[in-house]
């Protein structure tokens, strides 16, 4: 299973990946979101010298191999260069297995539970939880996350009072059935992530998303320690390192990666693995509706230590307008649930006109290297 070529499909804000192999096979990939056109040319320069030619059918070996070859840049772009071709090679392995990539990994889930997500601090408390109501009545969610404090905020609000308002307008708005998630964005010093989590503890919210800047991990556990709710964090990390120390010292309740930040599937696991030996759930993070809640749905439905709902993105193409177009068939919500697609890989077809239309293409082959 030989690396015949990689090519990139790309604008600024999304990369999709195609990896064909000397056998005939074809499997489709993403790398991760925004700057995606940067993000590609990594794919070139760092990925594909390493990759082309190799046996693909160790994917574990060959992420070790590419990791090393470029040991002087470990930075986040090659993560997020590398996540576009593993997850093609998934594809393609679950396509010549004739499963599903959840199905390859063991799962027999056909849906997961799902959390509506917001990634607005733009909008007032009123409106956030007026249309938290419209999407309960029309797809069923049951869980919901809205964002609190100012992103990287040094303890300043969005505006004055804002988190108070929308904590209490959206439990009282929606009731005491459902499940409320908040996200601060490493808003806050441990004092004042202590005050806001009592706060939220008042109203019955049951996880607090990285309530401190995501590299000050002590800040984070003395914080996870102070409180009663789930402390969750992790979603910016992608050295091993890291994140044994965020595993090992239990700074967290719940550790959050990114597949597209991790570089994809095959190191993403390898995180979940570490986090199950150590009794703690994983809930991927996905802030968006390109592949990578694709990704994120058949990984948790198939580890042995998911967290209760998987992140879903509910802004539209009016917030972000370059999720339009992407692949098909697209993500279907029922009950509060995602529809997982019992066809083989990532059982979706990139749209050929989202490919015609992309600013950059680029085809290397092994014969160059």
């Amino acid at each position: 299973m030989k690396i015949a070529s990689i090519e990139t499909f790309t604008n600024e804000y999304v990369g999709f990946v195609r990896v064909r192999t000397v056998d005939g096979d074809e499997g489709w990939g993403q790398v991760s979101t925004y700057n995606a056109d940067i993000t590609s040319q990594i794919v070139h320069r760092h990925i594909a010298p390493h990759a082309l030619g190799q046996d693909a059918s160790d994917l574990k070996a060959l992420t070790q191999t590419v990791l090393e070859r470029e040991h002087k840049f470990p930075g986040s772009y090659l993560y997020r260069a590398l996540c576009g071709v593993d997850t093609a090679l998934w594809d393609i392995h679950g396509k010549r297995a004739g499963k599903s990539v959840a199905s390859l990994l063991g799962s027999t889930r056909n849906s997961f539970p799902v959390y509506a997500s917001s990634m607005r601090r733009d909008i007032t408390p009123e409106e956030e939880a007026e249309r938290f109501v419209a999407l309960r009545e029309q797809f069923g969610y049951r869980s919901f996350k809205f964002r609190v404090g100012r992103e990287c905020g040094h303890d300043v609000d969005q505006w004055p009072g804002r988190t108070e308002e929308i904590v209490k307008r959206v439990r009282e708005t929606l009731g005491d059935d459902v499940t409320l998630l908040v996200d601060a964005n490493s808003a806050y010093t441990p004092k004042k992530a202590i005050e806001v989590g009592h706060l939220l503890q008042d109203y019955g919210i049951s996880h607090f998303e990285e309530p401190c800047p995501y590299w000050e991990l002590d800040w984070t556990k003395e914080v996870k320690e102070a409180l009663d709710l789930d402390v969750s964090g992790g979603e910016q990390d992608n050295n091993m390192v890291v994140w044994e120390q965020i595993i090992q010292n239990r700074v967290v309740d719940i550790v959050q990666p990114d597949i597209c930040y991790m570089g994809g599937i095959t190191r993403s696991l390898d995180v979940a693995k570490r986090a199950e030996e150590a009794g703690i759930p994983c809930t991927l993070h996905c802030a968006n509706l390109s592949l990578v809640t694709l990704f994120s749905a058949h990984f948790m439905a198939a580890i042995n230590n998911p967290g209760k709902y998987l992140e879903f993105s509910i802004e539209g193409l009016d917030y972000y307008p370059w999720q339009a177009g992407l692949f098909k068939p697209g993500y279907e919500i029922v009950d509060g649930n995602l529809i997982l697609l019992d066809k083989p890989g990532w059982g979706i077809e990139i749209d050929p006109l989202w490919l015609a239309n992309a600013d950059y293409q680029v085809s290397y082959n092994a014969s160059r290297f």
